[in-house]
């Protein structure tokens, strides 16, 4: 990375960690102090109710709905429709999002940052989130760069706590 891309992006992933911040306890429920690997609020449903299959199916995010659940590893997913929700029993590992849900960038920087299901992008078949529009961006400045230093950072951050990276 240069210099100037790397600057630029610590204080890309700086303004999204004080805007996390401040919305998190309310907006987001997104736990500074959970060392899960899976980003979930405090009842354990992931992608703040999105439907990860949609992403995939529709090409877009959907709100998934309660009458449609599965539980995988411990953690509630929502769909939109029984469809949606049979296709992820049937393959989890096809539709489930990347560094746990956590902001692909963040990850690629060395930190766990809530992951917007509404910022989100498909590339060669997997889910990636990032916390806001502008940390996509930079993510998408570099995409096979981010990915492998996200994936090499990954092992180290996913069962710690947000607040202690």
């Amino acid at each position: 990375m240069t210099r100037n891309f790397l600057s630029a992006s610590l204080r890309a992933l700086a303004l999204a960690t004080s805007l996390t911040a401040v919305l998190a306890p309310s907006a987001w429920a997104f736990d500074e102090s959970s060392t899960a690997a899976v980003n979930v609020d405090a009842q354990s449903l992931a992608l703040r109710g999105h439907d990860v299959v949609a992403y995939f199916l529709d090409g877009a995010p959907r709100l998934g709905t309660a009458a449609f659940t599965a539980r995988h590893e411990g953690v509630e997913y929502r769909f939109a429709s029984a469809a949606h929700r049979d296709a992820f029993v049937a393959h989890p590992a096809r539709y489930l999002p990347q560094f746990g849900g956590f902001c692909a960038m963040g990850v690629a920087l060395g930190r766990k940052l809530d992951g917007d299901p509404t910022v989100w992008r498909v590339v060669d078949g997997k889910l990636y989130l990032n916390v806001t529009k502008e940390v996509q961006v930079k993510w998408l400045s570099d995409v096979p760069g981010h990915l492998k230093a996200a994936r090499e950072q990954w092992p180290a951050l996913q069962h710690r706590a947000p607040r202690d990276l």
